[in-house]
């Protein structure tokens, strides 16, 4: 039998861009990722480069509560 996968959650990214007020952004807003990480492996917050499309470029997505 497999593994259960009950240590994983659910996690919420969030773009490093919500405190920058740029005139370049597409459209005003917050953009957010949803994923899932190991509960145990990695205590700290996750950090994942990815596209916004509110800012229309790849920028750091930090992990929220």
């Amino acid at each position: 039998m497999g593994k259960n996968k009950g240590a994983r959650i659910i996690i919420t990214l969030e773009c490093s861009c919500r405190n920058v007020s740029n005139l370049n952004k597409r459209r005003a807003g917050i953009f957010r990722y949803t994923s899932s990480k190991n509960r145990r492996n990695t205590p700290q917050r996750l950090e994942v480069k990815k596209y916004c499309p509110y800012c229309n470029k790849h920028n750091i997505f930090k992990e929220i509560k």
